[in-house]
């Protein structure tokens, strides 16, 4: 089980579905909400500084909503590699660590993406399979290997507590003046995490 969790994260982290071009488009794209946000960007604006057709963008990627959506997964894709600290608590407060350093990076990104895929059941669709599923694979890897060093019970393992850490983090990088920190990690960590898998289970 674990070795077929850890081919799924491994596969997911270091190949890209993108041709080096495409690549490229979507480093301009992601780059491009970061200085104008969604509102203002547009695909002719993408499209000009890649100095590529618009109709090469809308062929690959036929509404803005795609193109940003791909251009968030892309830009990171690194963080779904398993951190290996050696202990639960390390992965975990690595995890949280890079979690915050991607909100904090991408957060006007984040509100965008979460808005089109409220309104659009194919990008809902493209978010589960391309985003979610890989970050709850991340994590099953984690805690199964905690299971295997003797951290933790497997009877621990619940599913709800796959979003318990990145919800919270994500939400907490949206909101208005309460953007996560370190002490946000850490007391998630210690004081959620670590007691809900570590309690003796009836």
């Amino acid at each position: 089980m674990v070795g077929a969790v850890s081919r799924t994260v491994d596969v997911a982290a270091e190949s890209s579905p993108w041709s080096p071009r495409e690549a490229e488009l979507l480093a301009i794209t992601l780059r491009l909400l970061q200085e104008h946000g969604y509102d203002r960007l547009t695909v002719d604006a993408v499209a000009a500084t890649a100095r590529a057709s618009k109709a090469t963008v809308y062929r690959r990627w036929p509404s803005k909503g795609e193109l940003v959506l791909a251009a968030f997964i892309e830009g990171i894709r690194q963080v779904a590699v398993p951190p290996e600290t050696g202990s639960l608590h390390g992965d975990l407060l690595r995890v949280g660590q890079v979690i915050c350093e991607q909100a904090h990076q991408h957060g006007t990104t984040i509100r965008a993406v979460l808005t089109e895929v409220s309104r659009d059941p194919a990008l809902s669709d493209a978010m589960q399979h391309q985003f979610l599923d890989q970050r709850k694979a991340m994590l099953e890897l984690i805690l199964r290997e905690a299971v295997a060093r003797g951290e933790i019970s497997e009877s621990a393992i619940s599913d709800e507590l796959w979003d318990l850490m990145p919800g919270y983090l994500i939400y907490r990088s949206i909101i208005p003046n309460r953007p996560p920190t370190a002490e946000t990690v850490q007391a998630l960590v210690d004081n959620v995490m670590i007691p809900s898998l570590t309690r003796p289970v009836e």
